[in-house]
């Protein structure tokens, strides 16, 4: 066990140091690549090589090495948020932000002081003491703390953006990814945190092998995301799509929202803009002849329906009368959906479920 978790070690470490080389050396690559990711990237080096030199006896059998390795804990949850906020919110990098690695940098002094400087005579009675012990169950009490902090901003980034998207879009995008990456994040803190109550009630034969399989899981879902990043770069730009327009606030009177409801209504009947499939909602404004917060306070105050699920309602109204005639026999039903605007088979058969109570087969299967 021990031998294959050295060789994921060796793959990290390798991976990561191919990665930041591409990083540093190609200008092309570095345009896609996301300035926090290359900073992970970074923090998965600075992490890998303590285990490395480690494991690899260059130095000896000194375990001041692995502690070396633990300079890496508090940048990981920082550098996550940092991440998340730059790819969904387009928050672009500043070295303003570098204020978020503060706290790694006074844990990592800390940790030189206590467990790196000191003689072998002094660590060792501290380990007898179990002084050693409570400094240790310290220092993991701070890293969790720290970095499942850093994980709810990210996780409440994530839940922000997805609110923003149907405010926004009339269409679905590639957002499962952020959610993948963050879940799998949160897994690793969560079992961080068990084997950080374990070794509490006293199973010590638990953590050092588990521990070093949940730094590892780390840093192979950190690898996972450069190379995506690399292949899909469009992925992480997805923020332009959904940047509002700077309108000034909304002034219409309760007469002047009736009148607009009704022609809005008209013009979703008339003109069907639904049709497009990445309709967005400054266009609809812009062929309503209003602002975007504007269109927005009529969607709140007088349909009762965000941007997202207003268009979809009149997409499932004209997929039902298209699949009600002759030629629709000879068509599937996601055909039938993209021809009524849907650009997505799975946001079709949720809003027809949402809006109809049922699905498009049962649906017409009782008609």
């Amino acid at each position: 066990m021990q031998s294959f978790l050295n060789q994921l070690v060796y793959f990290a470490y390798f991976q990561s140091l191919f990665l930041l080389f591409i990083y540093v050396f190609s200008s092309k690559k570095r345009k896609v690549i996301n300035t926090y990711v290359a900073l992970l990237i970074l923090v998965l080096v600075i992490g890998l090589s303590g285990r490395i030199v480690y494991i690899s006896g260059f130095f000896g059998d000194n375990y001041r090495w692995v502690i070396f390795s633990e300079f890496a804990t508090l940048l990981f949850g920082a550098t996550i948020y940092l991440f998340t906020r730059s790819s969904l919110l387009k928050k672009p990098f500043s070295y303003k932000e570098l204020r978020h690695y503060i706290p790694a940098i006074l844990y990592n002094a800390l940790v030189t002081v206590i467990f790196i400087l000191p003689s072998d005579e002094v660590l060792q009675e501290r380990i007898e003491s179990r002084e050693q012990f409570r400094y240790t169950l310290i220092f993991i009490a701070v890293g969790l703390l720290v970095n499942m902090t850093y994980w709810v901003l990210s996780f409440r980034i994530f839940l922000r953006f997805k609110k923003n998207i149907q405010n926004e879009l009339s269409y679905s995008i590639k957002s499962q990814f952020f959610l993948n990456f963050l879940i799998a994040i949160g897994f690793c803190m969560l079992c961080w945190l068990g084997l950080f109550i374990y070794w509490i009630l006293g199973f010590q034969f638990l953590t050092k092998s588990s521990w070093q399989i949940v730094w590892i899981s780390i840093a192979l879902i950190i690898l996972f995301l450069t190379f995506y990043s690399i292949k899909e770069p469009q992925l992480f730009k997805v923020t332009e799509l959904i940047a509002p327009k700077k309108y000034t606030q909304s002034k219409l009177s309760n007469e002047e929202l009736d009148t607009l409801k009704s022609q809005l209504d008209h013009l979703m009947i008339q003109r069907k803009p639904y049709l497009n499939r990445k309709l967005l909602k400054s266009e609809l404004a812009e062929m309503l002849g209003v602002s975007n917060p504007e269109i927005a306070r009529l969607l709140n105050e007088r349909i009762g329906m965000n941007f997202f699920e207003y268009v979809n309602y009149y997409r499932i109204k004209e997929f039902i009368a298209l699949a009600k005639t002759e030629d629709a026999k000879h068509i599937t039903f996601y055909g039938l959906a993209q021809e009524a605007g849907f650009n997505s088979k799975t946001t079709f058969n949720k809003s027809f479920k949402d809006l109809m109570g049922t699905t498009p087969k049962e649906y017409f299967s009782n008609l």
